[in-house]
């Protein structure tokens, strides 16, 4: 049974919107990352939707491909973003946006 396409789009979409309201609101760094996670797995429906609608097999494989990538970069991301709440928690006793204001311009 295949989804169709306006479908995936309305998911990725409710997952993003979802992925930026927690950025914006939230005030706990992990919660923030976890929001941005959110944000780049709606791009990785996309992706994999869009392929599905290519019209050769080549061009299929590219948007699995990009996925594949960007799930690469988002675990990368979140290692690094932990190291760095890590830090803080040593350093400081809290991970909370508003408080860690040091690493702003």
């Amino acid at each position: 049974m295949l989804i169709p396409i306006a479908d995936v789009i309305l998911f990725s979409s409710l997952l993003f919107v979802v992925g930026v309201f927690g950025v914006l609101f939230r005030r706990n760094a992990i919660m923030v990352l976890l929001s941005i996670e959110l944000m780049l797995n709606a791009a990785n429906i996309n992706f994999v939707a869009f392929s599905n609608t290519a019209p050769t097999q080549a061009l299929a494989a590219d948007g699995q491909v990009f996925a594949l990538i960007s799930i690469a970069v988002a675990a990368a991301e979140v290692a690094v973003g932990l190291a760095i709440l890590l830090v803080l928690w040593k350093s400081r006793d809290t991970i909370e946006v508003n408080e860690v204001a040091d690493l702003r311009w």
